[in-house]
C-alpha cells in the first residue's frame, strides 16, 4: 500500500511497558504518523498510557491490527511471534523489538507470513539509528579488528531470554553490518548469576576476511556502559553509544606528526598522538528508528534494519547461546 504524501500512517503499539510507552509516546509527536491505539493486557497501564497520549486501548489483538497500517510489537522475546503473525495475516507493517524473535524456527515463520502478505518488517536494533552508528558507517570502511561492551544494572525485565539476546545482540548486528563478511568462527563463553540464564557473556567472532570481534556483555554491571573501538590499518575509532561522542586517531596524522617531530618542527606540548574528538549531532535513536519505520511504510521501502539482517543477528546470538548452554 502506498501512502499519499498528506496521508499519515496509523500507527499501534503492542505492549506498552517501560519500553513500549516511548514507542507511544513517539508515535504520537511524529509528523508523519498517527497513534491509533495500544493493545495491553494491564488494565492499569493501558489506562495511563491512553490519557497521557489521547489514544484508544483496543480490546484484542485483531481489533488493533484492524485499525492500524503499522503496530510496534513490544512484548518479551518469547511472545514475538505469537503476537506478529496474526498481525501480519492483517497485512499490518511491523516494527519488532530486538531480538526478532526467541528461535530462528519462529523467525523463518515470520520472514515467510511478511514476504507472502507483503509487508515491512523492520526489527529493533536501535543502534543503528543511533548519531554514533552513521560515523561509524562512513569511517569505518575496513575493520580489522572490533571490541564492544555493553554493561547494563540487573532488573527482571527481559531475564525471559540470556544477556545475550537481551543485550549482545546489538553489537552483534552492529558488528555484522560493519564488517560485511561471513562469520567463520565463533568462541563463546557465559554464566548466570542471578537468573536462569546467563548473565555476563563474552564472544570472539572470526569473519572469512580476517576481521576479528571481541564482545563482551553484562547485566551485572554497576553502571551502564556501551562502548566499541574499530582498529583498521588507517584509523582507530573509539565512540561511545550512550553518551553519542568519541574520538579518532588517522595514520595520515601519525605520519605526519612523526615526520614534524623528526625534522624538529613540533612545537612545545605537540609529542603527543593527535586525537580528533568526533563533532556527533545528538539524537533520540528511538525517534530516529521510528521515524525510518513510518517513512519506510509510507515508501514501500525495505528498511534499514529489515527482517534478513534480524535473522543474522539472531542466528549469531543463538550459537553464542548454545556454545555458553553446552559448557554450563
Amino acid at each position: 500500500m502506498l501512502f499519499s504524501s498528506r496521508e499519515k500512517v496509523r500507527c499501534g503499539v503492542a505492549g506498552v511497558g517501560s519500553l513500549g510507552q516511548h514507542h507511544a509516546r513517539i508515535y504520537a509527536s511524529l509528523p508523519g504518523a498517527e497513534l491509533t491505539g495500544i493493545y495491553e493486557t494491564s488494565d492499569a497501564r493501558a489506562a495511563e498510557i491512553c490519557a497521557k497520549f489521547n489514544c484508544r486501548r483496543f480490546a484484542t489483538l485483531a481489533d488493533l491490527g484492524e485499525a492500524c497500517d503499522a503496530v510496534s510489537v513490544v512484548v518479551p522475546t518469547d511472545r514475538h511471534a505469537e503476537v506478529a503473525l496474526p498481525l501480519l495475516a492483517q497485512r499490518c507493517h511491523l516494527l519488532i523489538e530486538k531480538p526478532l524473535c526467541a528461535s530462528l524456527a519462529e523467525a523463518e515463520q515470520v520472514l515467510a507470513a511478511a514476504r507472502e502478505h507483503g509487508c515491512v518488517v523492520q526489527v529493533g536494533h536501535v543502534e543503528h539509528f543511533n548519531p554514533v552508528m552513521s560515523f561509524l558507517e562512513k569511517h569505518a570502511d575496513r575493520p580489522r579488528y572490533i571490541t564492544a561492551e555493553r554493561l547494563a544494572p540487573y532488573q527482571t525485565r527481559g531475564t525471559e531470554v540470556g544477556v545475550v539476546l537481551d543485550l549482545m545482540i546489538h553489537d552483534i548486528g552492529i558488528v555484522l553490518a560493519l564488517v560485511k563478511s561471513p562469520v567463520r568462527r565463533i568462541d563463546s563463553v557465559g554464566i548466570s548469576v542471578l537468573s536462569k540464564t546467563e548473565d555476563i557473556a563474552n564472544a570472539r567472532l572470526e569473519f572469512e576476511n580476517g576481521c576479528v570481534a571481541n564482545l563482551s556483555a553484562s547485566r551485572m554491571s554497576l553502571k551502564k556502559n556501551r562502548e566499541i573501538r574499530v582498529f583498521q590499518d588507517n584509523a582507530y575509532l573509539s565512540l561511545d553509544f550512550m553518551n553519542q561522542k568519541g574520538h579518532l586517531v588517522k595514520k595520515s596524522d601519525l605520519i605526519a606528526h612523526g615526520v614534524k617531530l623528526k625534522v624538529g618542527l613540533a612545537k612545545a606540548g605537540e609529542d603527543k598522538v593527535p586525537v580528533h574528538e568526533i563533532p556527533i549531532e545528538k539524537g533520540e535513536p528511538l525517534a530516529i528508528e521510528l521515524a525510518h519505520f513510518v517513512d519506510s511504510v509510507q515508501q514501500a521501502r525495505q528498511p534499514k534494519v529489515g527482517a534478513a539482517l534480524g535473522r543474522s543477528a539472531l542466528e549469531v546470538a543463538i550459537t553464542i547461546t548454545d556454545q555458553i548452554r553446552q559448557k554450563r
